[in-house]
């Protein structure tokens, strides 16, 4: 799938306006027009720059709540640009990309350690592609919310234009804080992380732990892969 490619300190505040103006690159097809009005390049972003807590202190504080954890869906049978197909319908599974049988397992495992380490879930947030929600199913029984939002826009490629309307729309799902004593759960995308973060969510099921300061921003805590869950 598509990679914007963008400069950031992941262990800052990102605020809804701090990477506004950050040059983005999809598929290293898409290119900025203006490198006048690229942002300064201070340091380049992989998931790997992203801190990692120890199990033990990360768990505890998921354990308290307030944390946004978004979960790129679990792997496919195929990883191809679905939303570019002309025949792909929101309303038929048959003509999306299909959870794998590892993703099937990849979610059901994800379930189980978060009910064998009792973390407390709240709302959960999908996309309306299959993958998506059938990720939330099969993890944790079901969703609370379908959110346009979180799709895809309909194109391979993106232009900056697109990239910007993809952060406008996912960061207020972001930053809202979750309810008291509970973690919000989203299942999304790549394209729908990254145009936010920077961050290219890989490989299929990782999940960002997020945790929104309530001014309308957020610091990425940690990342973990699927298997990681069960050894919190």
């Amino acid at each position: 799938m598509s990679r914007i490619l963008t400069s950031l300190f992941l262990t800052t505040l990102l605020s809804s306006c701090g990477i506004n103006d950050a040059p983005h690159s999809l598929r290293e097809k898409s290119q900025c027009q203006d490198s006048e009005e690229q942002s300064i390049v201070t340091s380049v972003s992989t998931p790997d720059s992203v801190r990692k807590f120890d199990n033990s202190s990360l768990l505890a504080s998921l354990k308290d709540g307030g944390y946004v954890i978004y979960f790129r869906h679990a792997t496919t049978e195929k990883d191809y640009a679905d939303q570019a197909d002309p025949l792909m319908s929101l309303d038929n599974c048959n003509s999306q990309r299909k959870l794998s049988l590892q993703g099937q397992r990849e979610s059901y495992d994800i379930g189980m350690a978060f009910a064998s380490k009792a973390i407390p879930v709240g709302h959960v947030i999908v996309s309306e592609y299959c993958r998506s929600w059938k990720t939330a199913n099969l993890a944790f029984g079901e969703w609370t919310q379908k959110d346009s939002r979180l799709n895809f826009l309909p194109y391979d490629d993106y232009t900056n234009d697109h990239i910007a309307l993809m952060k406008k729309n996912v960061m207020p799902l972001l930053t809202r804080p979750p309810l008291p004593g509970t973690n919000t759960i989203i299942i999304g995308h790549d394209d729908i992380f990254e145009s936010a973060t920077g961050i290219y969510p890989e490989p299929q099921g990782v999940a960002y732990v997020l945790k929104p300061d309530g001014k309308r921003g957020f610091n990425i805590i940690a990342n973990v892969l699927p298997s990681e869950w069960s050894a919190l």
